[in-house]
């Protein structure tokens, strides 16, 4: 079995100690990080026929949500080197979407920006089912893209232990507050299992600038690191493992207990390993790290 290969990219000079974001140098990482994605697979991730759709995470508002320097570099590297039909930036609300900074655009010209609650797109009537899973599916996710990248933060939670890539997948369904029992275990797995995520995703970028390694997902200062990297790749197990363990380690460096002490160890990635669905093993997985 071939491991599955996980890309870290980092600097510690593409966010200043007062948060800012040095453009110029986040376009230089994120372009790093993907040529060496490509360069791995040997395979075009889409074509001119791709409706590509970009889900972020805005929770968090401001302080700790998918950065809109970050979603805006993706689309344009999409476009840029790919050429695909449409590019579509999303979240589940138009109101979370503008409190974590992001322009709302319904225009034709660039990438089109915007939630579920926009008014004509809303979720689909049918419901998805599978194993425990019974929700219903943004439209944007069901109907409007064909090709998807999670474009995720990564943070500490409180009950899932971690979010990342998969769990992300959440924001894309009208019910996830159902799915938060034993850990989140194994509702992750099985959501991101459905065709309608599975079979369009094509692979996770983890937002690790800034990390929430303790009392997430809200945002707080006391515990929240400013990393300054990006994680790629194109298994979501692999990408989620290796976000857990940068986690674990910035614990482990502030003297905090790990998650498995706090009972929040996240084992739903052992199920979406069991599952099929990627590599939750360490030694399974390659990761690649470059420092800028």
């Amino acid at each position: 079995m071939s491991r599955s290969k996980v890309f870290i990219v980092r600097s510690a000079h593409v966010i200043s100690s007062s948060g800012n974001i040095d453009e110029k140098r986040l376009t230089h990482l994120f372009s790093r990080g993907f040529a060496l994605l490509q360069d791995s697979t040997g395979q075009q991730l889409f074509d001119s026929f791709s409706s590509v759709g970009i889900k972020i995470n805005t929770l968090g508002g401001k302080k700790i949500s998918t950065r809109p320097e970050l979603a805006l570099i993706t689309a344009n590297y999409i476009e840029r080197n790919y050429s695909p039909r449409t590019i579509t930036i999303w979240d589940r609300s138009n109101r979370e979407l503008r409190e974590a900074g992001f322009r709302l655009n319904l225009r034709r010209k660039g990438p089109q920006i915007y939630g579920t609650d926009t008014q004509g797109v809303g979720y689909n009537p049918d419901l998805i089912s599978n194993h425990n899973i019974g929700s219903r599916l943004s439209n944007i996710q069901s109907e409007k893209i064909s090709s998807s990248i999670s474009l995720a933060i990564l943070k500490d939670h409180g009950l899932a232990g971690v979010t990342a890539g998969m769990k992300n997948y959440f924001g894309a369904i009208h019910n996830p507050n159902k799915y938060h029992d034993f850990n989140c275990n194994p509702f992750i797995p099985e959501l991101f299992e459905c065709s309608s995520i599975g079979k369009k995703h094509r692979l996770t970028i983890l937002d690790c600038l800034t990390v929430q390694y303790h009392r997430g997902p809200a945002y707080h200062m006391k515990w929240a690191e400013r990393y300054g990297a990006l994680i790629f790749s194109l298994d979501p197990v692999a990408a989620d493992y290796t976000g857990w363990q940068v986690i674990e380690n910035l614990r482990a460096k502030k003297g905090l207990p790990s998650l498995k002490e706090e009972k929040r160890e996240p084992g739903y990635l052992k199920t979406a390993e069991k599952m099929g669905l990627g590599q939750a093993t360490r030694v399974n997985i390659q990761v690649i790290e470059e420092e800028e």
